[in-house]
């Protein structure tokens, strides 16, 4: 029998926080759950590449809209499970296990925290892992997985560079619930940006988008010069 998970990552000049996210799969596919991890790039031009093709894994090069760039990685997808992880994102030990005895109870997601300590890191988690629990909307820095089957029917991912994510959670029929195994996150762009400011920011950009904006002007607000191209 086959490895049932295809993993896809997308990247954008993410040589410096995609090893570490790859290493953190390894014991999927030592415990034969991960089929095929796929990068889908979104045009880097550090070695983001390189890094791949060193680690196996398939690349797949498009358009800079995180949205689209998933898109294109899952249509290369050969599994029956789909596992979506961001590239600065590292899976808690053990979380190979927890799925080996949950593929069939997806679609879910995992439970927030950040690679760095402190009162504020644990409570912007508390917060994700809440809004997770009650309104069952995780964001992309929580990893989801689902079957291959209920993201088809939902439509898959939406080409649109922000809130790819929020579209496609409400598309699916089956409500997606939390498991206890942790996502660590990188908190960087909330230590620069102050932990009040960016949580206050997301919110923000969230009621914005539930009220009709449109993901490119909500992307522009949301993304530092340094991190898009567009």
């Amino acid at each position: 029998m086959s490895a049932p998970i295809s993993v896809v990552i997308p990247t954008f000049n993410s040589e410096l926080q995609l090893p570490r996210t790859l290493w953190s799969l390894m014991e999927g596919v030592d415990s034969g759950l991960i089929r095929e991890v796929i990068i889908s790039d979104g045009g880097s031009t550090d070695g983001t590449q390189n890094i791949s093709f060193n680690w196996g894994a398939k690349f797949v090069v498009g358009g800079t809209s995180r949205g689209g760039q998933l898109r294109r990685g899952v249509a290369t997808a050969c599994g029956d499970f789909l596992l979506i992880v961001h590239s600065d994102t590292i899976l808690e030990s053990g979380w190979a296990s927890e799925l080996q005895n949950s593929l069939s109870d997806g679609p879910f997601c995992f439970s927030l925290a950040f690679n760095s300590s402190g009162v504020a890191p644990c409570l912007v988690a508390f917060w994700a892992n809440i809004r997770t629990d009650f309104l069952r909307l995780p964001f992309g820095d929580q990893v989801l997985f689902l079957s291959r089957e209920i993201y088809d029917v939902a439509g898959g991912y939406p080409d649109q560079r922000l809130m790819e994510d929020v579209a496609l959670v409400l598309a699916l029929k089956a409500r997606v619930r939390r498991i206890r195994c942790r996502a660590f996150t990188s908190s960087e762009k909330y230590q620069r940006q102050g932990w009040i400011n960016r949580s206050i920011k997301n919110l923000i950009l969230l009621v914005r988008y539930f009220l009709g904006a449109e993901p490119d002007v909500l992307a522009k607000a949301y993304y530092h010069p340094s991190e898009d191209p567009n």
